[in-house]
């Protein structure tokens, strides 16, 4: 029988960190940041809405959506950002859909849907059998998102009040991962999961570790 997670948390938790090593151990991951960026790729139905709606302004010369434009225009205006997730959500929904039939049809043993707005969006809760969080204070959420961005407070604040807080989602989680600690500390949070499930090999996470 194949066990379908959920893996959320909020920007810079270290979310695809934990990712990266549940693909690792052999769990199939269904990516919702990496379906985001291909329905929106050039020549797709995806770019062509947004840039009927908020202007060509945000394509650049090689036909590729410019990121970092929109990112800065919806994370600043939330009425903005409600009518991208209008454009893109139902297309990464049906892409969703579609990799989870597959999956399931393999009879794996593991499917992770990986989304950093999985509360938020609504639909992906109804598609899990269980939910798992990455979480750190958001003092830390804040300072990492400000490191990893070059943006500053403000910038980052409002970008994570774009997301359900940390607190919220842990209250939901079937399972935490407190990624407030060391990497080691989280790696082992993952292989004792891991070990516990039986959804997949910790081999390959602790191998990486000694690298």
């Amino acid at each position: 029988m194949t066990e379908v997670w959920g893996l959320t948390g909020g920007i810079a938790t270290g979310k695809s960190t934990v990712s990266h090593w549940l693909d690792l151990a052999g769990l199939k991951i269904i990516d919702a940041d990496v379906i985001a960026r291909q329905v929106v790729a050039p020549g797709t139905p995806g770019i062509q809405q947004i840039c009927a709606t908020f202007g060509e302004d945000f394509r650049q010369r090689n036909g590729s959506l410019d990121r970092q434009k929109l990112g800065q225009l919806v994370f600043s205006h939330p009425e903005k950002l409600h009518q991208l997730e209008a454009i893109t959500t139902p297309l990464i929904q049906v892409e969703i859909h579609r990799q989870l039939a597959l999956y399931r049809a393999q009879k794996v043993a593991g499917i992770v849907i990986d989304a950093p707005t999985f509360y938020e969006v609504g639909y992906l809760v109804h598609l899990v059998d269980h939910v798992m969080v990455v979480a750190v204070p958001a003092a830390t959420q804040r300072q990492r998102l400000m490191a990893r961005n070059t943006l500053d407070e403000a910038a980052a604040q409002a970008r994570m009040d774009q997301q359900w807080p940390i607190a919220k989602k842990v209250a939901l989680a079937d399972v935490v991962i407190d990624n407030a600690g060391t990497i080691a500390q989280t790696r082992q949070q993952v292989v004792e999961w891991l070990d516990t499930t039986n959804l997949g090999s910790s081999a390959a996470i602790l191998a990486e570790g000694l690298d």
